[in-house]
């Protein structure tokens, strides 16, 4: 994502150094990893927080592991393996791809994610607070798969829906809502696989932290509509092309309006499958509360965005939000909206400390989010702020962030 250019170039200076002296001085504990396919060796962490591979390409003549935005070269043995290990990477999860003669692959020994517009590689390294989406002796939630007809989008769509342990047993009982959205270049797949979702959820409703409600996550990606003629075009990511009016966001620029240079209206691809296809869909087959006293939205990254774009421009639907790593609310926001401001019941923002750090935060605007929202918090709004520890733009940050917003939600 290119408002991460900064902080990959400060990390790939940083890291440079740590892989010298991690190559010349490994720690050798690796262990594989829980995102392996099943029988595979590798990839492989160790204690460090370093990551192995090892691939065998006996005809390749340069062999690559990217990872965290940097290049680690492998070293071939006589039988054509090639093995070699990053730098200590942060805790969390990461995508990551190997590079064989120039081509960029994924690993054939891991299991597949959809980041960064694609099918690949990723790995979980081990972190120290990592119980609380472990999957534990807990009465279990379910992810359902859901199709549906979409008439704005004149389309079958697809979208994840958690339900609580209890759904299924208390018959009687009716659920607010959450609509969880994934970040640019990923899609519906990332909360329940990369976010663990379910485990989070399944946790915080048995230790009694969190009150049971429904997690919906829909693709929210999106295209912008094609210039007039003799106008600029903007800029489209690459990746494969979704249906009309979804698609990925574009690179680059300032927020404004809805963020990163665009109009204000930009959510409205997405809002109008949300609020006209979604959410009477989910109201119609879940026994949800439905008004907006029990209805929350809330991103990561562009879905962060997209949340407080929909939001605050549908005060009649939600009265709860959530941004990660997206921006934030600003007491400007609700003076200028005051029919979003009036019924406002909750407003969560965070960060990771390695965003913050490195100015990441507020996408080049100016801004401080932590700022912002303790002056939110001060003129009267329910508004939180959390900083995860030790990470960036990144899965690690975003866990964190649903374990802390759910917790707030609906109480």
């Amino acid at each position: 994502m290119s408002f991460m250019k900064i902080y990959h170039i400060a990390l790939s200076a940083a890291m440079s150094l740590c892989a010298i002296a991690a190559t010349a001085q490994v720690k050798e504990d690796f262990v594989s990893s829980p995102n392996n396919q099943p029988g595979k060796e590798y990839p492989m962490v160790n204690s460090e927080r370093c990551v192995r591979v090892k691939v065998k390409a006996p005809e390749a003549q340069s062999v690559k592991l990217d990872i965290g935005g940097v290049k680690y070269d492998l070293v071939k043995d006589a039988e054509g393996f090639w093995t070699g290990e990053s730098a200590p990477q942060d805790e969390g999860f990461h995508y990551y791809q190997l590079n064989i003669d120039g081509a960029d692959v994924p690993d054939p020994s891991s299991l597949y994610y959809y980041g960064a517009s694609r099918w690949g590689s990723g790995i979980d390294v081990p972190a120290a607070d990592q119980d609380f989406y472990a999957v534990k002796n807990v009465p279990q939630g379910q992810m359902r798969e859901i199709y549906y007809w979409s008439e704005v989008n004149q389309a079958m769509r697809h979208c994840f829906v958690y339900t609580p342990a209890d759904y299924d047993q208390n018959k009687d009982k009716r659920y607010p809502v959450l609509y969880l959205q994934h970040g640019g270049g990923e899609n519906e797949y990332g909360w329940p696989q990369q976010g663990h979702t379910a485990q989070i959820m399944d946790n915080l409703i048995a230790e009694g932290k969190a009150v049971p409600f429904i997690i919906v996550m829909e693709n929210g990606s999106w295209t912008m509509p094609r210039p007039a003629a003799g106008a600029p075009a903007m800029q489209r990511p690459q990746g494969q092309r979704p249906p009309q009016g979804q698609g990925q966001r574009p690179q680059g620029g300032r927020p404004q309006g809805g963020g990163f240079g665009m109009p204000a209206n930009w959510a409205d691809g997405f809002a109008n499958t949300l609020i006209k296809d979604v959410i009477p869909m989910i109201d119609s087959r879940f026994r949800t509360i439905a008004d907006k006293e029990h209805r929350a939205m809330a991103g990561l990254s562009m879905g962060g965005m997209q949340t407080k774009a929909i939001t605050v421009a549908h005060p009649e639907v939600f009265s709860n939000l959530g941004i990660f790593s997206g921006g934030t609310i600003t007491v400007d926001d609700t003076k200028n909206n005051p029919e979003f401001a009036k019924d406002l019941k909750l407003v969560f923002v965070s960060f990771g400390s390695r965003e913050l750090e490195n100015r990441v935060a507020g996408f080049g605007d100016g801004t401080d989010p932590r700022q912002e929202t303790e002056a939110l918090a001060a003129s009267g709004v329910n508004a939180h702020f959390y900083v995860s520890p030790g990470t960036a733009h990144e899965w690690q940050s975003w866990r964190r962030a649903l374990y802390q917003f759910a917790q707030l939600l609906f109480k």
